[in-house]
């Protein structure tokens, strides 16, 4: 968030009213200390942090609806802006020609932040609330909800920008000089964000009935510390941590404390009729017909010009060329007899209200070489009005706590049983043939390849990029952009995003990442 534009707009309102001779009305003005009073306030400032997880609409974008595809995944090998991304600030960033200035890159530090400072202000008012319709109980569970929220926003930010200002307070003053705040190091960042999902993982319930089914939960909190702890190569703690949501060795079905599970069909984990379901940990939340809270991804990875369907193919699988083809993409990375293939992650036609299906070939010379449209938000029951899809956004499912789990135990002591235990439960779901026999940088090799073919279009891949090292111990990022054609990359500069020039002319203290 632009920790300084809300109150130079005050300060700027208030020397305008002054000028103006205004009489000054303070019972017209209720302060945050006059606000949080109920119980009522309590949920609705919990409930205002995860808003930014998932609200949208025309022109605004966060981090689960749609920023991410526009401000990171078009940077990858996987997704690239389609012909319906007409933003020439998004396209430049696909091609890694991004700046300090670019609108992307300053609207993912801002989303983070404004979601930052509304889980501050549940932790900080939260505890002061007196109605005795607010148990201790409720209090406890609320405040949780929020740290793992806060924990969750700097996660982002950390593996985004690198070292950020830590803001753990609620900030009330107007002051331009309330507002130079140093960046921390990474260090400190992901000893908070490890704090703040400990203490959840202590005060949030298992499960939730009702209409509070989807809020965090102790297995959220436990999940996503197992992957922070896998992204700081802590194998170690990241094992342990995975086995407190799997269970004990060999990870079978119905061995989850939280039972949690996979499902039986890969395209169940998308479709809204199983949201929420046995393999969803924590989502980002979308309803149909309910104040714009529909998934605007849907329509995005959709053909245009189908009758009957708004589809406006603004997301597209990147295609490059692979020895003679010159349309490969990661849709012809999976096996043929892949599940995930065309069974929720990709279609390759669409059947239009005039009872023709519609599609289109990339290369006429190749017969069947169709185009792979991505398909994991796809609303059946909107198929007309696609942008008021519920498909939810998986922040983390069980699928990944499984690879988290293989991966972090292949890097402490090799491909062991237990490795290959969690590892293939994901193969066999996906219909594929269970591994075994393979050396340290092999299993390494493809369990990447199936973390890429698992997730894609979750908002992992660019993350998965700066994160993964080949068995020499080099990050990956340079060599798989340059095999898809994206030359612009370099190594270290675009480990990191740069920090907005638009924070740094308002926080002096805000220091560049290097080579921006």
């Amino acid at each position: 968030m632009n920790i300084l534009k809300y109150f130079s707009f005050l300060i700027a309102l208030a020397v305008l009213s002054s000028c103006a001779k205004l009489k000054e009305d303070p019972g017209a003005f209720i302060t945050a200390a006059e606000y949080y009073k109920t119980k009522a306030d309590a949920l609705n400032a919990v409930n205002a942090a995860y808003f930014l997880l998932n609200s949208g609409g025309p022109s605004v974008q966060t981090p689960y609806n749609t920023l991410f595809a526009t401000g990171m995944d078009f940077m990858s090998d996987d997704i690239d802006p389609g012909p319906g991304a007409t933003n020439a600030d998004v396209r430049s960033q696909a091609v890694l020609n991004h700046s300090s200035t670019g609108l992307r890159v300053l609207q993912l530090w801002q989303q983070h932040y404004a979601g930052i400072k509304k889980a501050n202000v549940a932790i900080d008012k939260v505890p002061e609330i007196e109605d005795v319709a607010l148990t201790d109980a409720l209090k406890k569970r609320l405040i949780g909800e929020a740290k793992l929220l806060r924990a969750l926003y700097y996660f982002n930010l950390v593996r985004l920008f690198g070292g950020v200002p830590l803001i753990l307070h609620d900030q009330p003053g107007v002051s331009i000089s309330d507002f130079q705040i140093a960046r921390n190091t990474v260090a400190e960042v992901y000893v908070q964000i490890e704090k703040d999902f400990t203490e959840a993982a202590l005060a949030l319930p298992d499960s939730y009935t009702g209409v509070d089914i989807g809020r965090a939960t102790a297995g959220a909190a436990k999940s996503l510390l197992s992957k922070v702890y896998l992204t700081q190569g802590k194998w170690t703690d990241a094992v342990a941590k995975a086995e407190e949501v799997t269970g004990a060795f060999p990870y079978a079905a119905g061995s989850s404390p939280y039972r949690y599970d996979l499902f039986a069909d890969y395209a169940q984990v998308f479709l809204p009729a199983y949201k929420n379901g046995k393999e969803h940990i924590f989502s980002a939340q979308f309803k149909s017909n309910s104040l714009s809270q529909g998934n605007n991804q849907a329509p995005r990875g959709a053909r245009s010009g189908v009758p009957g369907m708004v589809g406006s193919y603004t997301d597209q699988v990147r295609f490059y060329t692979q020895g003679t083809d010159k349309f490969f993409s990661i849709y012809k990375l999976y096996e043929a007899n892949d599940k995930r293939k065309k069974n929720g992650s990709f279609v390759t036609h669409f059947l239009g209200t005039d009872g023709k299906w519609y599609g289109d070939l990339n290369d006429k010379s190749i017969p069947g070489d169709s185009i792979p449209y991505l398909n994991k938000y796809w609303d059946p029951n909107q198929s007309s009005n696609l942008s008021e899809s519920a498909a939810n956004v998986p922040v983390i499912r069980y699928s990944e706590v499984l690879l988290i789990l293989a991966e972090a135990e292949n890097e402490l002591n090799g491909p062991t049983a237990k490795a290959y235990a969690a590892y293939n439960r994901v193969r066999e779901r996906a219909g594929l043939t269970p591994l075994s026999g393979l050396t340290k940088n092999q299993f390494r090799e493809a369990l990447y390849l199936d973390r890429r073919l698992e997730l894609v279009w979750e908002n992992q891949r660019w993350f998965d990029l700066i994160r993964e090292k080949d068995g020499a111990g080099k990050i990956i990022l340079e060599d798989a952009l340059k095999k898809v054609g994206k030359v612009n990359v370099s190594v270290p500069k675009h480990l990191l995003f740069p920090i907005p020039q638009q924070e740094i002319d308002l926080n002096t203290k805000l220091i560049q990442n290097p080579g921006w």
